[in-house]
Formats: C-alpha cells, sequence, structure tokens
C-alpha cells in the first residue's frame, strides 16, 4: 500500500493506492483508516473504488453503510474515486447522489475532484 498526501487549501488528504482489495469488511475498514491516520494525520482520504470488495456496492449487504458510518463516527471524511456508471442499482444510484450532497463521503470520477471537495468541506 502506498499512500500519498495531498496538500491543497492548507487542508491534507491521504490518497490510498493499492493493487489489492483493502476493504472487505467493517474490521478491515477500520484497520485501513488507523493505518490512514497514523501514518499521515490525516482525516480525509481518496480510495479507489477497486480497494473495495464488491459487496460494498451491494446495499442488501449493508456493508457500505456500516462502513461509511463507522467513517463518519471517527470523523474520516472521505472520497471514493471511480467509474460507478456500471452499477444499475437505482438504490445505489440514490445513496451515491445523497452522499455527493453531504459533506463527509463522496462517490467521484477522479482524483482532481475528490480533491477539490475534501479540501473545501
Amino acid at each position: 500500500m502506498n499512500i500519498d498526501v495531498i496538500n491543497k487549501n492548507n487542508v491534507e488528504i491521504a490518497h490510498v493506492k493499492n493493487d489489492e482489495i483493502l476493504i472487505r469488511d467493517v474490521n478491515s475498514a477500520l484497520d485501513l483508516m488507523a493505518t490512514v491516520r497514523y501514518e499521515t494525520d490525516c482525516d480525509r482520504m481518496i480510495l479507489d473504488k477497486s480497494a473495495l470488495s464488491e459487496d460494498f456496492f451491494k446495499l442488501s449487504t449493508k456493508l457500505a453503510g456500516d462502513v461509511l458510518q463507522k467513517y463518519i463516527n471517527y470523523q474520516m471524511k472521505i472520497a471514493i474515486i471511480g467509474d460507478f456508471s456500471v452499477y444499475e442499482s437505482k438504490s445505489l444510484r440514490d445513496f451515491i447522489y445523497e452522499c455527493n450532497n453531504g459533506k463527509d463521503i463522496f462517490f467521484l470520477e477522479n482524483e482532481e475532484r475528490a480533491v477539490e471537495k475534501l479540501s473545501m468541506v
């Protein structure tokens, strides 16, 4: 795992880069958050969609809700980047829409947009 720290508008954002799935369940999500905080002291994170288990994007598993609730509870803002148009679920599209209209969790197409959003909130 490689973590780059991006600084924009005096806000530090950790971009986690990895070729493997990092979040398979709530515990792995908490481990990742703890690692990012320990290694970078950042409270904002960018994560590629490929680092998430596909179960995350099946809302019936409740993985997305459980993981993202932990991130909110521990005050870690997160932007997940990638192509979400591949998912046909209306519920997932609505979930992504609602997240993107908030201030803590974002599903965006690229790093540039993620940095923009996370450095403003």
